[in-house]
């Protein structure tokens, strides 16, 4: 799978009708109003009776699940999967050797309700991705019929991560994440973890190629109740896709190419046969950890009376204002922050640090912009 030829092919297929990170499903029955009526269908509704829609590509032996936007407000993913529809629908050696290798089958929102509110939760704010045992909500059993009906060979569970997320201790930003997950307590290395794990080290290893040290894996920490371990834990090998943020790119537009190559780069592997025998390459990939803001002021003072310096870790809140995200910046800790890293990072040069009233700086104040020895510091993305 050659690079330059997917970017070329992205700049193409890119969806029109999706940007942004506020994506309901409005927005994706425009793109289905131009898709085949044969690949789309309704396979159930949400809690508020939203559909929930499905589409179906390909017709190989191999059969691949994908799902996105299980928690309503991790939207990047929904996009990428639209931009891999496009080339789905034309006719392209790499689009024709998936398609004729497998059979994908994928719900594009799973949480429509979730979607239209801007939240992880669903109307009767359940999270989904905790409910595969119990199953107590209308979307969670939507999926599990599917993946009982349609028997997957392999499973995509389709998610996005917040700013924090660090490349193993270093001031990498966590831009894609992935995960074998568990299937029981014990973490057991069977054969169709491996098989998630190699397919996990063969997206590594592209995405290498364009984000350098911009790719970690989560903690395998074992949940019953989370769907990828559920269905690994029924023999199916699972991948979880996290889509995180690539600096800047606060509406994960960039990271919506990232996800896209992702995604096809997984498929083409099954298409051509997964070795296992690769699996502990993904030992190698560093771990997720937590040492991000997206802003930190270093070195600042907060009075006149104020002896020492200290720093001041922002947080943008993601609040759904008149149908479009806005980014809040939130005032998160005061503290010397030595192990952390800023996406954005302003020295104070021991000035004191006010907010925009001209007040003493507090945590949870929102802040679009900070007072820096009287000067305006916009603070907005």
């Amino acid at each position: 799978m050659k690079l330059e030829q997917l970017k070329s092919l992205f700049s193409l297929l890119k969806t029109s009708d999706l940007y942004g990170r506020y994506i309901t499903n409005s927005d994706i029955e425009k793109c289905l109003k131009k898709t085949p009526d044969s690949i789309s269908s309704v396979v159930g509704y949400s809690v508020e009776q939203r559909p929930i829609y499905c589409l179906r590509f390909g017709k190989g032996d191999k059969k691949v699940l994908m799902w996105s936007q299980m928690h309503g407000n991790e939207s990047t993913t929904t996009k990428a999967l639209f931009d891999c529809f496009n080339l789905f629908l034309t006719n392209n050696p790499i689009s024709n050797s998936i398609l004729d290798a497998c059979t994908i089958l994928v719900l594009p929102i799973l949480n429509p309700d979730g979607a239209e509110r801007y939240t992880r939760l669903n109307a009767n704010e359940i999270d989904l991705n905790r409910d595969a045992q119990d199953l107590s909500q209308p979307e969670s059993r939507v999926l599990r019929n599917i993946f009982d009906e349609f028997k997957p060979d392999y499973c995509f569970n389709l998610h996005g991560q917040r700013t924090i997320y660090n490349v193993g201790g270093t001031d990498n930003s966590s831009i894609l994440s992935f995960l074998s997950p568990a299937q029981d307590e014990q973490r057991t290395l069977t054969t169709n973890r491996k098989e998630a794990m190699t397919l996990i080290v063969e997206i590594n290893s592209m995405l290498q190629q364009v984000i350098p040290h911009g790719v970690a894996r989560y903690d395998d920490g074992f949940n019953l109740n989370c769907v990828g371990d559920t269905f690994q834990s029924f023999g199916i090998p699972t991948v979880l896709f996290e889509a995180g943020h690539y600096p800047n790119d606060y509406e994960r537009e960039e990271v919506r190419y990232l996800m896209f190559l992702a995604i096809l780069k997984a498929l083409e592997s099954i298409t051509k046969g997964i070795d296992i025998s690769a699996y502990n390459d993904y030992f190698k990939i560093p771990e997720n950890a937590k040492q991000f803001y997206d802003i930190i002021i270093r070195n600042a003072k907060l009075g006149e009376d104020s002896n020492q310096n200290t720093d001041i870790g922002i947080q943008y809140q993601e609040k759904l204002i008149e149908s479009k995200v806005e980014f809040v910046p939130t005032i998160e800790v005061v503290s010397k922050l030595d192990d952390f890293f800023g996406h954005k990072e302003i020295d104070a040069k021991g000035q004191i640090v006010k907010n925009q009233h001209n007040e003493t700086i507090k945590v949870t104040n929102e802040n679009d912009f900070v007072l820096i020895n009287n000067e305006k510091i916009s603070l907005k993305p």
